[in-house]
């Protein structure tokens, strides 16, 4: 006999997979044209290795994208190629290699992060104290975004500032407590702004954040956190011009409220802000083995996001974290119990179209022009 979580479970996966769904499409463009059709830019994440030595990649890459995110490059310190190997250094030539070849294939180049408490490299917890944080952050700020002056699209200024669950915060106002935050308080998301917007005035300027896609208590509170941060942001005149929601979905969630979503979306766009999603990825780790079924609910979960996302006029980008299963973080960080290869991207391994990709292509033709 079943158990009762196995029971549960498979209620779960019957809710979430609709077997007759249709994800036909009307048109085989390029996701960048139907998403440009509608004034919308279309991109993805990926490493340096994977658009200079992976010749197949990288050209399906142009033809499929708008819009190229480094994924390490352009953090402090990350895989092969560090940012700032130490205090007085920075190193460009990853980033820049991946700029050539953004300009190369006619590209927008994104950045990110500018600030955030991951990804420091060794030499700060050393280096950097209350003393020299403020000129440590204007010093790497005014560098980087000015080495990239008028060549950048948008910068994630500031990065997962909110306390990964502001339920357990001991601050009202969730915000969570970084070394950033321990050496200058929390305005130092306002003066990252203020040096960021200095240094290219033509930049659009993203605060981005996670874990507010369901209607859970926590994502609920974080969202509250976000919104609180960004009103008080914009309150006292900060130079930022968009919200950036990463939008890592979870392939097995039934937590998903159109209706609390669409409302955060308004109220963020009511503070005269523009939305990026910037990093959507469909965790299929808990979801059945088999390919078909699989893909079927991660498509599903793909369309029923965007159809609710791109209702708002204020979005004006859609970025995967990655375009190939291929090359997917989730694949280190959310391991299949079975061992099986995590599929949760446009593209599979192959590099073969799957369905949800015919996802993303229907949520482009089916929305608005902006």
């Amino acid at each position: 006999m079943l158990g009762s979580r196995s029971i549960f479970q498979n209620h779960k996966l019957s809710a979430l997979d609709t077997p007759n769904r249709d994800f036909s499409i009307k048109e085989w463009l390029p996701l960048k044209e139907l998403a440009a059709d509608k004034n919308i830019l279309f991109g993805a994440s990926a490493r340096y290795n994977q658009v200079i030595s992976d010749e197949q990649f990288a050209a399906l890459f142009a033809q499929e994208c708008s819009l190229l995110v480094p994924e390490w490059e352009l953090k402090w310190s990350a895989g092969d190629h560090q940012l700032r190997p130490s205090p007085n250094e920075f190193d460009f030539s990853a980033a820049d290699a991946m700029l050539n070849f953004a300009q190369t294939h006619n590209l927008l180049f994104r950045g990110h992060a500018l600030i955030w408490h991951e990804s420091l490299p060794r030499w700060f917890q050393q280096v950097v104290n209350h003393q020299n944080a403020a000129n440590v952050m204007k010093h790497h700020i005014e560098t980087v975004v000015g080495h990239y002056k008028g060549r950048m699209h948008s910068w994630d200024v500031v990065n997962e500032a909110i306390e990964y669950d502001p339920l357990a915060s001991q601050r009202a106002d969730g915000l969570r407590r970084t070394p950033w935050f321990e050496f200058l308080g929390p305005d130092y998301i306002d003066l990252a702004f203020r040096i960021a917007a200095k240094a290219d005035p033509d930049a659009l300027l993203v605060y981005n954040d996670f874990g507010i896609d369901y209607n859970t208590a926590m994502d609920k509170a974080k969202r509250r956190a976000i919104l609180g941060l960004l009103k008080r942001l914009k309150a006292k005149g900060t130079p930022i011009h968009a919200l950036g929601i990463q939008a890592h979905l979870r392939g097995d969630s039934l937590d998903f409220d159109p209706k609390s979503l669409r409302q955060f979306l308004k109220e963020v766009a009511a503070l005269d802000l523009k939305i990026l999603i910037t990093e959507m990825d469909v965790n299929d780790s808990k979801l059945p083995a088999d390919i078909q079924r699989r893909d079927r609910i991660v498509a599903g979960v793909y369309e029923d996001y965007l159809s609710v996302v791109l209702d708002e006029p204020a979005v004006i980008a859609v970025i995967t974290w990655g375009l190939s299963d291929r090359y997917t973080y989730l694949s280190k960080f959310f391991p299949r119990s079975d061992h099986q290869p995590v599929r949760p991207l446009p593209l599979d391994t192959n590099l073969q179209p799957k369905l949800a990709w015919n996802a993303l292509a229907r949520a482009f033709q089916q929305t608005h022009k902006r």
